[in-house]
């Protein structure tokens, strides 16, 4: 009796078998091999859910064992299990208008914070927001005017174990998209501290396109990526004990890729146990030591804007254009 052998098909570099469960795509590059222990260069990066405008935000949610994840133009997020798949979670998710604004209206950064409310960056409305779980009629405005006026359009954020929230605010989700235009309220792209007393501080105004954030594993560093091409580095902030922040060092410069044709800024970014950075970039997914030592590349074949730990904690999920992506790790999420 002859052995049956299953085809593999490749077609523009997304390939499957025949009894594959997902679909899988791109590859993973080591640039040092201590990367191994990180995570296994022939792991399958899985396609588990597509077709979607522009995926962002994935946040896990402990407390009932799902993914939730955002699409920006599309102002929705939805909610992902392996048994039933991706399906609607919530809409209007990040502009509550009736006409047209603009087109990335939506939610984008995604967490759940320590009350176990979800958190999100708002594009349309301008604010971070908080809302229960479940209950859309509950959701309220943490925060939307800095000194009186608009912010630009709040993109990511995290909470810091002391109950404050970061943010960033660049242009992504105005009308024109940060060019000369009457939306536009404020002068500059801000990182911002909102204390959990609900005071907002801002901490740094010289960033054209500030996106990502994260911070260290005892909280003493803050880190932040530029999504403009022409600053293609992560900023390295020191965090005092008041959570105020100093002058910043490049942390990670992505001149090296560059030279090798490997162009891009950076989005969203989450830190594993052992301190390493996980972040989108030029390329992908980056894997960045605490030293600042590009360890390998998560390659996806398209430009991904968020990466979070998921299922087990050992479980990175990326959001990469139309794609929501999973990937197994060795290390688990720091959070």
């Amino acid at each position: 009796m002859k052995k049956l052998i299953l085809p593999l098909i490749t077609i523009l570099g997304l390939s499957t078998t025949m009894n594959a469960q997902y679909k899988t795509i791109g590859k993973i590059h080591v640039y040092d091999e201590s990367v191994t222990t990180l995570i296994d260069p022939t792991t399958p990066i899985e396609i588990v859910a597509e077709g979607y405008t522009w995926s962002e935000g994935p946040v896990w949610v402990k407390k009932g064992g799902y993914l939730l994840f955002s699409d920006v133009p599309e102002n929705k997020i939805y909610q992902w299990t392996a048994e039933k798949g991706a399906v609607l979670y919530l809409t209007p998710s990040g502009y509550s208008g009736s006409t047209y604004y603009s087109y990335e209206p939506g939610a984008n950064g995604l967490i759940i914070n320590q009350k176990g409310n979800l958190v999100s960056a708002e594009h349309g409305d301008r604010r971070i927001a908080e809302m229960p779980l479940g209950k859309p009629e509950s959701k309220k405005s943490l925060t939307g005017l800095w000194e009186g006026k608009k912010l630009n359009s709040p993109n990511d954020v995290i909470q810091a174990k002391n109950g404050d929230y970061y943010f960033t605010d660049p242009p992504y989700g105005l009308p024109g998209r940060g060019k000369e235009e009457a939306a536009k309220e404020i002068a500059f792209q801000g990182v911002y501290r909102l204390s959990k007393k609900g005071e907002l501080s801002l901490l740094y105004d010289k960033m054209a396109r500030p996106n990502g954030l994260a911070m260290n594993v005892d909280e003493s560093i803050l880190y932040v990526g530029s999504s403009e091409p022409k600053e293609s580095h992560i900023l390295a902030f020191p965090v005092d004990k008041k959570g105020n922040l100093g002058e910043p060092s490049v942390f990670f410069d992505a001149a090296e890729l560059a030279k090798q044709g490997i162009r891009g800024g950076y989005d969203g970014m989450k830190l594993d146990k052992q301190g390493n950075i996980w972040t989108t970039g030029p390329g992908g997914i980056l894997i960045i030591s605490p030293a600042g030592k590009l360890l390998g590349r998560i390659e996806t074949g398209n430009p991904n804007s968020n990466v979070n730990f998921g299922e087990d904690g050992s479980t990175l999920f990326i959001t990469s254009k139309m794609n929501l992506l999973r990937v197994k790790t060795k290390t688990k999420g720091l959070k």
